[in-house]
């Protein structure tokens, strides 16, 4: 199932093997970036890795249970990062928010909030999602930040939930946001995105 989504800011549509160019390009040498993202493949480094990343996801996206997305900013028409459906359950009514990231000149602006709150509309208005899932490594506190920021309720800490690229065992941070709470958060994401 392919899914575009839009706001005023920004363009969710699916990913590309064309889109490597700009995101390598807004990406490269960010290694503070890649310590987070797109971990189960190794960190990228070169233009033809970050393909080798992108076709690895569109294979993920066919199985059916994955919607990864290219982040555009509108204005420019300029890809700037990435963001992710994972492991959606249609049987559970629920769907992991993840994978992702954006170029540092993109971080600390509207840009998450937009795309959080895209995908929090569709999974709970179209989708018909219970629960939406978003995590973070225990150490990663600006996604910590992030999350809170936008309303998401901290649901608890799993231990050595997965193992990092460096052979670590991380701890997640798991937040989410469920149905009879989506009408709170969306207003709150209004308010954070035309502020």
């Amino acid at each position: 199932m392919e899914i575009t989504l839009e706001s005023d800011l920004v363009l969710l549509r699916p990913i590309q093997e064309s889109d490597a160019e700009e995101l390598w390009a807004n990406t490269a040498g960010d290694d503070q970036l890649w310590n987070w993202v797109w971990s189960a493949e190794p960190v990228p480094n070169s233009l033809e890795d970050v393909r080798t990343v992108i076709k690895a996801m569109k294979v993920r996206d066919a199985q059916g249970t994955r919607n990864t997305f290219a982040v555009v900013l509108k204005s420019s028409g300029q890809v700037v990062g990435s963001t992710s459906y994972i492991d959606r359950d249609e049987d559970a009514k629920s769907v992991e928010i993840g994978s992702t990231f954006y170029a540092a000149f993109a971080r600390r602006t509207a840009v998450n909030t937009h795309c959080k709150y895209l995908l929090l509309r569709h999974a709970f208005e179209v989708l018909g999602c219970k629960r939406v899932l978003i995590k973070a490594d225990s150490t990663n506190a600006t996604s910590i930040r992030a999350i809170t920021r936008i309303g998401a309720k901290l649901e608890g800490v799993i231990q050595n939930e997965k193992q990092r690229r460096d052979g670590s065992w991380r701890d997640a941070v798991y937040f989410s946001v469920i149905e009879s709470d989506w009408l709170e958060t969306k207003a709150r994401l209004e308010i954070l995105m035309f502020r």
